[in-house]
C-alpha cells in the first residue's frame, strides 16, 4: 500500500522558488491568472477526452472553476481553495507536474530574469513555471487532485517553498483538483471576493469556461468569439490573444466576423507578430480551437485552413456541426470544406485590406510570412492566383521599399510585354548583376527574387494579368532600342586583340562554359554568365545548392563586354605577353566572380588564394 513519501526539489526549481517567495512582489496577483490557467488546460483535456471517452469518474459534472474562501477566526491564516472538475492527476503525475515539471523552462527564467530582460509578471506562464507564482502568496501549498480513471485514488502534494514537497494519500470522492492555499500576512486580501473578481476580470475574464467565485460566477458568460465585433475592445482582444496563446506580443492583425451562408460560423482569428513560435508557447502545434455550439470538439483542427496558413492562431465556432463529431467525420465533412473556404478567404480578404490601407505593417507581416506563401504556390495548385496579388519585391528602381506585381505591371513602358526579375542570393549581390545593365540603359524596372524558395516556384510561374514572367538571365532576351545611345568617345577594343582575348577565355575556361562570345547589352559590368535559350535545369541547379544535394557548376554562355576598361586593358596585356599568368588568372577570377554573383559558385572561398596571387603580381608591375 502506498504511503506517504517526501521529495526534493531540482536545483533550478529550488531557486526559482526562493526568487518567488523573497523577491517578486509586483502585480502578485499573477499567480491567480496563472492557477486558472492550469485548471482550464486540465477542464480542456477533459473535454475532450470525453468527447471519445464516457468511461470516466464524474461525466455528466459541470466543467467549471470554484473559488472559495474558508471562514478563519483570529490570527488564523487565511485561506483560498481553487478547485476544478478537470482531468485530475495521478500520484506519479503529481510528482513530475508539481515535483520536477520545467527544469528547462525554470533555467531559461532565471537567466533572463537575473539578466534584467524580462517582466516576471508578465511572461511567467510562457516558461511553464507558472503553478509555482503561488508561492509569492502562499506560506504552505496543498494540492488534492483525483484523475478522471474510474478506478483512480486521490493524493495529496504539499510544500512551504523550502527545498522539499511531500506526496500523501488523500480524501476526495470527485474528479480533479484542488489547491488549498494558506496565504501569506501580507496576501490576506486574496481570502476576499471582490480582490478575486477584480483579479479574474482583469486576467481571466475570457477563460472558456465559467470560474465562481463562491456561488456567483466571476468571468463572462458569452464567449467573446460569440459576440458582435463591436461589442469588443481592443484590450478584450488582447487579453484574449494572451490567454490563448501566452505571446504577450500584440498580433499583427485580429480578424473577428460571423456568417450564416453558405455556413454557420463565427470565427475570432489572430496574425502573430513573429512566425516561429517560442518553444514554450501555449499553442505549439498549428490548428485552430473548434468549437460547435460553443463546445470545443477539437484542439488543434489542421483541416480548416491550408498547411501555408498554419501560423493563424484562433477559435472557429459552428453550430452547423454536431458536437459527436469524430476526427474523421471532421476530415471529410462537408460543413468543414465550406468552413475552411469561408476561413480561408477572409484571411487573405483582411490581408488585401491591410496591403492596400497600411504599407507599413503589411511590410512587417510580409518580412515575417512571405515564405509561408513562396510555399503555397510550391504546394497548393488553388493558391496561385489567391496569393499572388500579396506578393512584395524589391526591385532595380523601388530604393529599397518593397512592390506589388501590380504596381510593377502599372509601371511598365508601353512596349514593354513581359515582368522581368533577377535571381540571387542577397539583395546586395542582384543589386550589382551584370544582368541589370541593359535594362538600367532603358530605364526598365526588375524585380529582385532572392528568396531560396524564388529558384523553386519561379517555374510555377508563367505569367500574372496576363504578362509574363522572364528570368533577365536569358541569353535569347529581345528588349527595345536604348534610349540613348553609346557614347561616341567610349573606349573600343580593336578587333583583332578582342578575338583573341575571346579565344583565351575559351581555352582557359574550357567545358565549363558552353560558347564564348561578345555582349551587345553589357554596359557597366565587364562579363556576364547567361542561360541557353529554354534552360530548364537553371532553377533546379540553383536550389542543388542551397541543398547540397550533389551539385555541380552549371554550364552557361559567358558574354564579354568589349567596351570595358578591364577588358581593354586585358586584351592589351594578352597583345603584349601572350603567355601571361595574369590574363590567365585574371580570366579565371572574373568567371568566378561572376559565378558568385549568380549564386552559384560552390565555395567562393576558394577564390582567396588566387585572389593573393593576382594582388601579388599587380604589385610587381608596379
Amino acid at each position: 500500500m502506498a504511503t506517504q513519501s517526501t521529495h526534493t526539489f531540482k536545483a533550478e526549481v529550488k531557486q526559482l522558488l526562493y526568487i518567488l517567495a523573497h523577491s517578486l512582489y509586483k502585480e502578485r496577483d499573477i499567480f491567480l491568472r496563472e492557477l486558472i490557467s492550469n485548471a482550464s488546460d486540465a477542464l480542456t483535456r477533459m473535454q475532450f477526452e470525453m468527447l471519445t471517452n464516457r468511461e470516466a469518474l464524474d461525466p455528466d459534472a459541470e466543467l467549471a472553476i470554484h473559488l472559495e474562501t474558508p471562514e478563519t477566526t483570529g490570527d488564523e491564516p487565511k485561506k483560498l481553495v481553487i478547485k476544478d472538475s478537470g482531468i485530475g492527476m495521478t500520484r506519479a503525475e503529481m510528482e513530475t507536474n508539481l515535483g520536477t515539471i520545467a527544469q528547462s523552462g525554470a533555467r531559461a527564467f532565471i537567466e533572463k530574469i537575473g539578466a534584467g530582460q524580462l517582466d516576471p509578471s508578465d511572461v511567467i506562464g510562457q516558461f511553464g513555471v507558472g503553478f509555482y507564482s503561488v508561492f509569492m502568496v502562499a506560506d504552505e501549498v496543498r494540492v488534492v487532485s483525483r484523475s478522471y480513471y474510474l478506478d483512480g485514488e486521490a493524493w495529496a502534494w504539499i510544500s512551504d517553498g523550502g527545498e522539499n514537497f511531500t506526496i500523501e494519500p488523500a480524501d476526495k470522492t470527485d474528479r480533479g483538483t484542488e489547491i488549498h492555499i494558506t496565504l501569506k500576512k501580507d496576501a490576506a486580501e486574496f481570502a476576499q471576493a471582490w480582490k478575486l473578481k477584480q483579479v479574474i476580470k482583469k486576467h481571466s475574464d475570457f477563460v472558456r469556461f465559467p470560474i465562481y467565485v463562491g456561488t456567483e460566477r466571476a468571468n463572462q458568460q458569452t464567449s467573446l468569439w460569440r459576440k458582435n465585433p463591436s461589442e469588443v475592445s481592443t484590450d478584450d482582444y488582447k487579453q484574449f490573444y494572451q490567454q490563448l496563446t501566452l505571446d504577450f506580443q500584440e498580433p499583427l492583425a485580429t480578424i473577428h466576423f460571423s456568417s450564416d451562408a453558405p455556413v454557420n460560423v463565427r470565427a475570432l482569428l489572430f496574425i502573430p507578430a513573429q512566425r516561429e513560435k517560442n518553444i514554450l508557447a501555449a499553442r505549439k502545434e498549428p490548428g485552430l480551437l473548434l468549437y460547435s455550439h460553443n463546445v470545443l470538439i477539437q484542439e488543434y483542427c489542421a483541416d480548416l485552413l491550408p498547411k501555408w496558413l498554419g501560423f493563424v492562431d484562433g477559435v472557429v465556432d459552428s453550430e452547423d456541426l454536431p458536437l459527436n463529431v469524430s476526427r474523421e467525420t471532421v476530415q471529410n465533412n462537408r460543413v468543414m470544406r465550406q468552413l475552411g473556404e469561408t476561413l480561408r478567404k477572409r484571411v487573405l480578404r483582411e490581408l488585401k485590406n491591410i496591403s492596400d490601407s497600411d504599407a507599413e505593417k503589411y511590410e512587417k507581416f510580409w518580412n515575417e510570412y512571405s515564405r509561408a506563401f513562396r510555399e503555397a504556390i510550391a504546394t497548393d495548385m488553388d493558391a496561385k492566383d489567391q496569393v499572388l496579388p500579396l506578393f512584395r519585391y524589391m526591385s532595380s528602381t523601388s530604393d529599397g521599399k518593397l512592390i506589388s506585381l501590380d504596381e510593377y505591371i502599372k509601371g511598365m513602358g508601353e512596349e514593354q510585354t513581359e515582368i522581368y526579375y533577377v535571381l540571387g542570393d542577397d539583395l546586395k549581390s542582384v543589386a550589382h548583376s551584370p544582368h541589370l545593365d541593359p535594362f538600367r540603359a532603358r530605364d526598365i524596372q526588375v524585380l529582385y527574387w532572392v528568396d531560396p524558395l524564388d529558384a523553386l516556384i519561379a517555374p510555377m510561374l508563367n505569367e500574372y494579368q496576363d504578362k509574363k514572367f522572364r528570368n533577365i538571365d536569358d541569353a535569347e532576351l529581345e528588349l527595345p532600342q536604348e534610349k540613348e545611345e553609346t557614347t561616341p568617345d567610349q573606349e573600343q577594343t580593336p578587333e583583332y586583340d578582342f578575338n583573341i582575348l575571346l579565344g583565351r577565355f575559351t581555352s582557359v575556361l574550357g567545358e565549363r562554359v558552353l560558347d564564348v562570345r561578345a555582349s551587345k547589352v553589357l554596359k557597366d559590368s565587364p562579363i556576364r554568365l547567361v542561360s541557353p535559350k529554354d534552360d530548364m535545369e537553371r532553377e533546379r541547379q540553383r536550389l542543388s545548392r542551397y541543398f547540397d544535394k550533389e551539385y555541380k557548376v552549371p554550364k552557361k554562355i559567358l558574354e564579354v563586354n568589349r567596351n570595358h576598361p578591364l577588358i581593354a586593358n586585358l586584351a592589351r596585356a594578352l597583345h603584349a605577353h601572350p603567355d601571361s599568368e595574369f590574363a590567365k588568372l585574371t580570366i579565371e577570377q572574373l568567371y568566378d566572380s561572376a559565378l558568385v554573383q549568380e549564386g552559384l559558385h560552390p565555395n567562393p572561398a576558394e577564390m582567396l588564394p588566387r585572389i593573393e596571387k593576382l594582388l601579388e603580381l599587380a604589385a610587381e608591375k608596379e
